[in-house]
């Protein structure tokens, strides 16, 4: 299945909007969202200074519009599903636990201790400094 994108706009009719936008408003209105986003459009092709200087709007916020219009995102999107894979209840593992106070340090060495029992261990030694 093809998707029919709209056609571009181009910077000269993009102007030609501006230009009757500013004939027929009424006293100081604000530029229209759809008109800042047809100039981000042009903006992303022909860039932010010339379009900005043909259109006769602020560079910055031209700028900003460009951001927040409808351009993809740069972050990442979250995902949807992340599988997290739990360790079988047999896998045991050495782990060294070191705590540090000020009369000393203490390290311990566990071989084949599973993670509950470190934490429980390290919970129990917690306690007993606090």
């Amino acid at each position: 299945m093809t998707r029919s994108k709209s056609p571009a706009l181009s910077l000269e009719e993009v102007k030609a909007r501006f230009d009757a936008w500013r004939q027929n408003r009424t006293g100081k209105a604000a530029i229209p969202d759809e008109l800042w986003s047809a100039a981000a459009e042009v903006a992303r092709r022909e860039g932010v200074s010339r379009t900005a200087t043909a259109l006769r709007v602020e560079w910055n916020h031209l700028k900003r519009c460009m951001a927040t219009s409808g351009a993809p995102s740069r972050q990442a999107t979250t995902p949807e599903f992340i599988e997290l894979i739990a360790p079988s209840a047999q896998s045991r593992r050495d782990c060294t636990v070191e705590l540090e106070g000020r009369k000393g340090k203490l390290r311990i060495h566990l071989s084949g201790a599973s993670a509950s029992e470190v934490a429980a261990l390290s919970r129990a030694l917690w306690e007993t400094v606090a």
